[in-house]
């Protein structure tokens, strides 16, 4: 990316272009691991920027690229280019995580943002109504392509976008059965992963109901006033009187 005042001078940039076949690949180790190069659906705004030495590094990949493109193809050319793409394409990786960390205040601040777009989501029930928010859901209001979010967010936190999400639906139900004293449903469906995550969505599974807390009243000691002092104690958890109602099946008891 670049950019420049109009001034009304033509300006015709200028630089390489890596373009091939997808026959090339076909059959050959970096065919199969292809699609583990996510920055292919980064956006312009989220190009990599390149040092001085990094930019020669990538310079020494197309001219190797181009020496085997100049010369008569013979039974090691096929190797030899797709190994220098590869060579190519585990560079721009490696460069990528060096933008990831150096642009750390950056990524900071967009963790934030991320933190309070999910606050802000369960909060207003949209996850009751409508599910879990997406990935893509995410990505749109951060305004970032989904795999660099996801990329970023992996780099740091070490957890995927997807279950940045799901941990903080569990994180959410927890508070939600540690602040109240009621019955509390919470329905269960299945994710395009096939994970079991809190909230609706169209692959619904099950419904969990979880009864209300039981306390019990112990006496204690003796206060200043000669009267007995009581302990509200709650009690602990009881898994066997939880109710699990299944998809088209009526109750299901879950037992120690």
């Amino acid at each position: 990316m670049f950019g420049a005042e109009d001034d009304g001078m033509q300006f015709q940039p200028d630089g390489y272009l890596l373009m091939f076949h997808p026959d090339l690949l076909r059959n050959t180790p970096l065919g199969r691991i292809m699609r583990e190069y996510s920055f292919f659906s980064y956006e312009t705004n989220e190009a990599l920027h390149l040092s001085v030495e990094e930019r020669q590094i990538i310079m020494d990949c197309f001219h190797k690229i181009q020496y085997e493109l100049n010369h008569p193809i013979h039974r090691h050319s096929k190797n030899l280019i797709t190994d220098s793409i590869k060579t190519f394409l585990d560079y721009c990786t490696r460069f990528y995580d060096r933008q990831f960390i150096t642009r750390d205040n950056q990524n900071r601040d967009i963790l934030a943002r991320f933190e309070r777009l999910l606050d802000e989501y369960f909060h207003d029930g949209a996850a009751k109504r409508i599910g879990l928010p997406t990935v893509q859901y995410c990505a749109d209001k951060l305004c970032l392509s989904p795999n660099y979010f996801s990329d970023l967010l992996k780099k740091e936190t070490g957890s995927t976008a997807l279950h940045f999400i799901h941990d903080k639906s569990i994180e959410i139900a927890k508070t939600e059965l540690a602040s109240t004293d009621d019955t509390v449903k919470k329905d269960i469906c299945a994710d395009a992963d096939g994970n079991l995550v809190f909230g609706l969505g169209e692959n619904y599974v099950a419904q969990v109901e979880i009864p209300p807390k039981e306390y019990e009243y112990i006496e204690g000691e003796t206060d200043a006033e000669g009267k007995k002092t009581v302990e509200r104690v709650q009690k602990d958890f009881d898994i066997s009187k939880c109710t699990l109602i299944l998809w088209s099946i009526e109750e299901v008891y879950i037992n120690e």
